[in-house]
């Protein structure tokens, strides 16, 4: 039930952003995280301090039948994130042909035994709907799909809702999609407004979880020095607030579900 997959197949949209902000704001309550990086570019992985190019063990080996337990490392943030690295070829997997046994490999490997450790673990998924999103959310009890408010930050969101339907009906039927995250969202925007509003209609209001992740330098800032977002203090007060709000929103729906 702790087990949460970050979506969308577009990218760009900032999963990674997300996936990083909540696992700085239960750093920052001393909770403990594991974030696993199914993305090929290894994004995460490397922000949180692991080399993917160096890395012993990755969710490649995972997937190929390898104990999570020795893929999992300390991030460099702090004693609370744990981070199982991106692998360099996990796109072989993601373009390779679909399967069934395979789509639950995740699922296996994270067994009750490492879950119980977290209070979330983290799934930063891929800018795609392939063999590794499917993965993601056959492992996963919770999905949160990531859009930004432009035109073409929404155009997946059809494809994203059949995948979770599809996965639920295939490979888990506990998955639900537990809300929706709107990133990089500017001060003022009049074409913003149209397009949270277009979201509102095609999900509910209620799965539009608030409040949104402002669009703010910091970010890009934070990912450049390899920093948690919550390291900056006073300097990034709005987006702090959000995340740790998020990171509660994230936990009682965990814990009420």
């Amino acid at each position: 039930m702790r087990t949460v997959a970050v979506v969308n197949q577009k990218g760009g949209v900032g999963k990674t952003t997300v996936t990083l902000g909540l696992a700085s704001a239960a750093s920052a309550a001393r909770r403990r995280v594991l974030v696993v990086d199914l993305d090929p570019q290894g994004s995460s992985s490397w922000v949180l301090g692991v080399d993917p190019d160096t890395a012993d063990l990755t969710t490649s080996d995972v997937l190929d039948k390898a104990p999570i337990s020795k893929a999992i490392q300390q991030s460099a943030w702090s004693e609370f994130v744990d981070v199982v690295p991106a692998g360099t070829d996990l796109q072989d997997l993601e373009s390779g042909s679909p399967d069934s046994q395979r789509a639950r490999r995740l699922a296996k490997a994270l067994g009750a035994d490492i879950i119980d450790r977290y209070d979330a673990v983290l799934i930063d998924c891929p800018p795609s709907l392939g063999n590794l999103t499917t993965n993601a959310l056959a492992a996963a009890r919770h999905a949160l799909v990531v859009v930004e408010p432009s035109a073409l930050g929404l155009r997946g969101i059809g494809g994203v809702a059949d995948a979770i339907d599809t996965v639920w009906d295939d490979h888990n039927p506990d998955l639900e999609l537990s809300g929706v995250i709107l990133n990089r969202v500017p001060a003022v925007s009049s074409e913003a407004v149209r397009r949270m509003a277009e979201l509102t209609r095609i999900v509910g209001a209620g799965a539009v979880w608030k409040p949104a992740v402002p669009q703010r330098v910091v970010f890009n800032q934070a990912v450049g020095e390899r920093r948690p977002i919550h390291s900056y203090g006073s300097r990034a007060t709005d987006p702090i607030e959000v995340f740790d709000r998020l990171w509660s929103r994230l936990r009682s729906t965990i814990n009420r579900r």
